[in-house]
């Protein structure tokens, strides 16, 4: 009896389409730090708190009346949210202490961390294919901003709150994977919320004294934050996150620094190099070259 080989896809395109979305929509976030005119760290417990009851609407949504309810706040979740906070906290210090494309590069480290700590923790290996995808989106990655990227000395101190992002926004792909193991993005991202506003919080009280923006601008980039950039972005990665490998995430989150050049485009009026276009197709040959491969199916005839 003959056998017949196909291919299947591991994926969906919903959730890469999902990446896509989230990566743009957390792009735009730079510039929204820079128009809002409160401090680093006020502005990113904004950004959190005012996106909570539009995260809590969807929970509720998502998850109607169920039976048995989640346990809430599960260990992975907890540990999801403060990794974020970390996040956030020098992703704010570094915008404001370096260029946006040094902010960005420095940040965009992520997915080494990822690799790094997912074989440290969890002894995950990569292929061969996701290595030489990572390897091109830091490569398109640096061309992106090289242009713009100033290793002076008085960026030292940004520059390092980049890299300390990096790391954190590593463990938060591993950690929001973990947890949507066994709860849905809509009460993850909830929940990570929350945790990531109380920490916020703690900050902005400690390290600063203006709470408050001075004008209804300033209000308007805390919003684009809290419901582009915090509900949309970070809703939708994870969602993606429960059902794609965490490394690609990771590198489809390169697309950040595009759309970050591209809203410059647009908002700041800051012209694209050729050699910036160049940055974004090796971003995007990155990705082409890490997808998930498809699946062998055997089917008798």
């Amino acid at each position: 009896m003959s056998s017949l080989a196909i291919t299947r896809p591991t994926g969906s395109v919903m959730p890469v389409a999902a990446l896509v979305l989230g990566a743009i929509a957390m792009g735009l976030s730079p510039i929204a730090v820079r128009l809002a005119d409160v401090g680093p760290f006020t502005s990113a417990f904004w950004r959190v708190f005012l996106a909570l009851p539009v995260l809590w609407l969807w929970m509720r949504a998502s998850e109607g009346r169920p039976a048995n309810p989640p346990r809430p706040f599960s260990r992975p979740t907890i540990l999801a949210g403060l990794a974020f906070a970390g996040d956030l906290f020098f992703w704010h210090l570094s915008i404001v202490h370096t260029s946006v494309a040094n902010a960005t590069f420095f940040a965009t480290s992520a997915p080494l961390w990822v690799v790094l700590f997912g074989w440290l923790l969890f002894r995950e290996r990569v292929s061969v294919a996701v290595l030489l995808g990572l390897g091109l989106c830091l490569l398109g990655g640096a061309s992106l901003v090289w242009q713009s990227l100033q290793l002076a000395p008085e960026h030292v101190s940004g520059d390092a709150y980049g890299i300390i992002t990096g790391v954190f926004f590593g463990l938060y792909f591993l950690a929001v994977r973990a947890a949507r193991g066994s709860v849905g993005a809509a009460r993850v991202t909830f929940e990570i919320s929350v945790i990531t506003a109380a920490v916020l919080a703690v900050a902005a009280i400690g390290f600063e004294h203006q709470l408050l923006p001075r004008s209804a601008a300033g209000w308007g980039a805390l919003l684009s934050l809290a419901l582009v950039s915090q509900a949309g972005g970070q809703g939708l990665l994870s969602y993606a996150l429960g059902l794609l490998p965490t490394v690609f995430s990771s590198l489809v989150i390169f697309l950040e620094a595009v759309a970050a050049a591209l809203a410059a485009l647009l908002i700041l009026g800051e012209p694209v190099s050729t050699l910036q276009v160049l940055g974004g197709l090796l971003i995007v040959a990155g990705i082409w070259v890490a997808r998930p491969r498809q699946a062998a199916v055997v089917v008798e005839p």
